[in-house]
């Protein structure tokens, strides 16, 4: 691997840095795998994404989640739908 500097204006430091930690990496690799994708070198391909897929399943399980919504157009239309 070579080392290279290049110079990024604020904006586009903080997007990086905001998808770099959305998906739990450095921003150095972000960086790469932009670049690998820009150059047709992207691995990722639908047989990769379905693993990612497969192992990402059931990883919130343990975890409660709620979420509180107030009537609106949209939960007026569902409970129509729902016969409500």
């Amino acid at each position: 691997m070579q080392r290279t500097n290049i110079y990024l204006d604020e904006r586009q430091c903080q997007e990086l840095d905001r998808l770099a930690g959305s998906r739990g990496v450095s921003r150095a690799a972000l960086i790469r795998e932009l670049i690998d994708r820009a150059l047709g070198n992207d691995t990722d391909d639908l047989a990769t994404a379905l693993a990612a897929i497969d192992e990402s399943f059931g990883v919130l399980e343990r975890h409660e989640f709620r979420v509180e919504r107030r009537p609106d157009e949209r939960w007026a239309h569902l409970e129509d739908v729902a016969g409500g």
